[in-house]
């Protein structure tokens, strides 16, 4: 399988409700990282939070440290920069009274296309990821998705919409054991209680994923501020418009679209987008 590139546009808003941005999105292209982060905690302990994961996570993915085989495998990779995130965000709220019980949801991408093959040996969960067309269950994972929180990431493919993550919330247990319903769980008072999160506790379970990307995917990384004002719908409507081969430009304009259509339906939130898409 030929390697993929990849291009990026980020955008993120206070909302029409907010009067501050406790949101974050970040980006290292040239080592394939990607991040987002909805922090929580009250006055500024929110936006601490969020700054600090996003950094610390990037912070902790470039370079690999050493050159043994640990060092290679990008899940552990990524849950090491996951755990990095975690354990700065929980030791500043302990030290800093200003920022006690500040917190953090954290969705990333990491990117690590195959040189020469020898990815093949790191790819670790094979068996947990997809055989899609146009690539072999041979073929090593070069996609990786972590998560922590209600954050969520989505794949447009072939014009189809999926949500990748599963929100680490009280209402999707609920929803998983049957006890509300999907119309229930849209006007839950609780919907915004996370079961996880960056920075409440000294260590944190991340949930990480592997996949193969095709070209012409588009991913999006979004905070909850975007994925409770808008349909599943017509986030696909947006994103299938993207014109193909992608450009910055599009991906730029598609976020703007996302966060309109978002504010539009009142925007009681921070909203955040990130887009990634795969370019052959």
């Amino acid at each position: 399988m030929s390697p993929n590139h990849l291009i990026y546009a980020m955008l993120t808003h206070q909302g029409r409700v907010r009067h501050g941005n406790e949101d974050t999105c970040a980006a290292a292209p040239e080592i394939g990282a990607f991040v987002v982060c909805d922090g929580m905690g009250g006055a500024a302990a929110g936006e601490v939070a969020s700054t600090l994961a996003a950094d610390t996570f990037l912070a902790n993915l470039r370079p690999p440290v050493g050159s043994g085989e640990e060092a290679q495998k990008p899940q552990a990779r990524l849950n090491a920069a996951i755990q990095a995130a975690n354990h700065a965000v929980y030791r500043q709220s302990r030290q800093s009274r200003q920022y006690n019980g500040m917190g953090t949801t954290l969705v990333s991408l990491l990117h690590t296309p195959v040189v020469n093959g020898e990815n093949g040996k790191t790819s670790g969960a094979r068996r947990s990821a997809t055989n899609h067309i146009n690539s072999r269950i041979t073929d090593p994972p070069t996609l990786w998705l972590g998560h922590v929180g209600d954050s969520r990431c989505y794949r447009q493919r072939r014009g189809k919409l999926e949500q990748l993550t599963i929100d680490h919330s009280l209402v999707e247990e609920q929803l998983r054991a049957g006890q509300i319903t999907m119309a229930q769980a849209a006007r839950s008072p609780m919907r915004n209680l996370i079961t996880r999160a960056i920075g409440s506790q000294p260590t944190v379970e991340a949930e990480i994923q592997c996949h193969r990307p095709q070209p012409n995917d588009v991913y999006m990384l979004a905070s909850d501020g975007l994925t409770h004002e808008i349909s599943d719908e017509e986030i696909a409507e947006i994103l299938a418009a993207i014109p193909k081969p992608q450009t910055k430009a599009a991906l730029t304009t598609a976020c703007e679209e996302l966060i309109t259509a978002a504010n539009r339906n009142g925007g009681h939130d921070n909203i955040t987008v990130l887009l990634v898409a795969v370019v052959p």
